[in-house]
């Protein structure tokens, strides 16, 4: 008997050690709260003032750390541009992934960073994945760079064909950089000198 509970006690603790991922939980950190352009739009007029917030929600799942994401000029703050779910998981290959979802009603959830209720009757499989607009990302020197891969993620904003994503991940500090291109491979949207630079806000 005291060695089938040993046995027992093997596996389960295997198991849990298994589920543990410190850079997956660091990402997660990093990536949660809110952030402002706004220093970097006072150095060059060329980029806006955006704040951007993330918080996780669906905590209770074990399928990846879920974030809801909201992005709005400052000026307009409840009118936000941008609303997705991003999935935080180690894929099939064991990299670091950020799967990108689309909202079936984002007016409807608008502020649920700030209050995570209005996220409580979705589940994700209402949400759209955005396929070919997935992020992929690993550690570097404290800090997590990724970027999507090729032309997967379609986008018809201001006649693109595809988009692509670069991103850095720092404790205080998020680098974007989000462009649109179309099919003859000419940026038709999107910051022209680099990233934006959000920075961590109280």
């Amino acid at each position: 008997m005291r060695c089938f509970l040993f046995v027992l006690f093997f596996f389960c603790a295997t198991a849990m050690f298994a589920q543990q991922d410190p850079d997956l939980d660091t990402l997660a950190s990093y990536m949660s709260g809110s952030f402002s352009s706004e220093k970097q739009s006072q150095r060059d007029s060329s980029y806006f003032d955006v704040r951007l917030h993330m918080c996780r929600i669906w905590s209770t799942r074990t399928d990846g750390v879920w974030i809801y994401v909201e992005q709005a000029m400052a000026k307009t703050r409840d009118a936000p541009y941008r609303q997705r779910v991003y999935r935080l998981h180690r894929n099939a290959d064991r990299v670091l992934e950020s799967a990108v979802y689309a909202l079936p009603n984002p007016a409807a959830v608008v502020g649920a960073w700030a209050d995570t209720t209005k996220m409580s009757a979705l589940t994700p499989e209402q949400l759209k994945l955005r396929d070919g607009c997935q992020v992929y990302l690993h550690g570097s020197n404290g800090h997590f760079e990724g970027a999507t891969e090729g032309m997967a993620c379609a986008s018809e904003l201001k006649g693109a064909s595809f988009a692509t994503t670069e991103v850095k991940v720092y404790a205080n500090a998020i680098i974007s950089w989000d462009r649109g291109f179309n099919a003859s491979g000419e940026q038709v949207w999107g910051a022209t000198k680099g990233g934006y630079i959000f920075l961590r806000t109280p």
